[in-house]
């Protein structure tokens, strides 16, 4: 596997690949691998030829008092992963290669109405961040598929919308949530977990099945939802959303059928996110 940092190197390696023809996935990360991305890895190895990573902590989907100078940088070890998984390319650039005028001065990509609520409304400017990068992640590569985790659900909507409403010839992978045998889904930022907290941190999950089932039973949202968000509180967490959308994200109607189940709340210092898919009643 080749590490590139700079774009020139990058644009260069890519000609090559595309004057063979052949198809290429690409896996954007900010590092810090664990086995849910090495699964975006190895969904990415069946989709394409030539698989392409790449690692940058992009300081513009961080917002003020987040954890961005905290943030595990582990770059050898994530080489080391990459490389095992089946990796062809990794792109790593510094913050000055990508925003080389800074922050204040960068051109913006910004997703409306789908980036509304949830993680849109407790992060101001979070998605634009990961818009912008995203969309100039695929000008670079120009990749024809692109995967990512379904645990940031919100996240993923946002690019599908990006890539429709800006007709990028990339077709957007879903790769299912990777989850601790005790159900907890894994996060970068699990890391940042005391041990009693990391002893705690499955309930999230639990809560969500629990809900999960009796709403798929039947039972009214509000006071479902209400008794969740309680026993999020009771087991320690501090919730900060707890809602159903449809599975498009928008509002649940009598009619939708496919929803999804989302929360995200701290534990301690450390924010958890989790969703679930239902197929609610007729």
């Amino acid at each position: 596997m080749r590490t590139l940092r700079e774009i020139p190197a990058l644009r260069e390696t890519l000609a090559d690949i595309r004057r063979r023809g052949e198809r290429i996935a690409l896996v954007p990360t900010m590092g810090n691998l664990h086995d849910g991305h090495l699964a975006l890895v190895a969904a990415a190895r069946e989709l394409a030829e030539v698989v392409i990573a790449t690692i940058f902590v992009n300081p513009m989907q961080f917002g003020a008092g987040e954890d961005l100078d905290a943030y595990p940088r582990t770059l050898d070890e994530d080489q080391a992963g990459l490389e095992a998984a089946g990796c062809d390319l990794l792109f790593a650039p510094e913050t000055t290669t990508v925003y080389p005028r800074g922050l204040e001065a960068q051109t913006r990509i910004v997703v409306p109405d789908v980036t509304d609520g949830l993680c849109g409304a407790s992060r101001p400017g979070h998605f634009d961040g990961v818009s912008t990068v995203v969309g100039m992640l695929f000008n670079l590569v120009q990749p024809d598929i692109a995967c990512f985790g379904e645990k940031d659900y919100q996240q993923l909507a946002v690019i599908r919308r990006m890539v429709a409403d800006l007709h990028f010839p990339v077709e957007v992978v879903g790769v299912p949530i990777v989850r601790a045998e005790d159900g907890l889904a894994l996060s970068s930022r699990n890391g940042y977990l005391s041990a009693q907290q990391r002893a705690t941190a499955p309930r999230l999950y639990q809560t969500l099945r629990e809900l999960g089932q009796a709403l798929e039973a039947g039972e009214a949202t509000g006071p479902t939802l209400a008794s969740g968000y309680a026993r999020l509180q009771e087991a320690g967490f501090a919730p900060d959303y707890l809602e159903l959308r449809a599975a498009n994200l928008e509002p649940v109607t009598p009619t939708t059928r496919e929803a999804v189940l989302l929360a995200a709340a701290r534990l301690g210092k450390t924010r958890l996110i989790d969703n679930l898919t239902l197929t609610l009643p007729r």
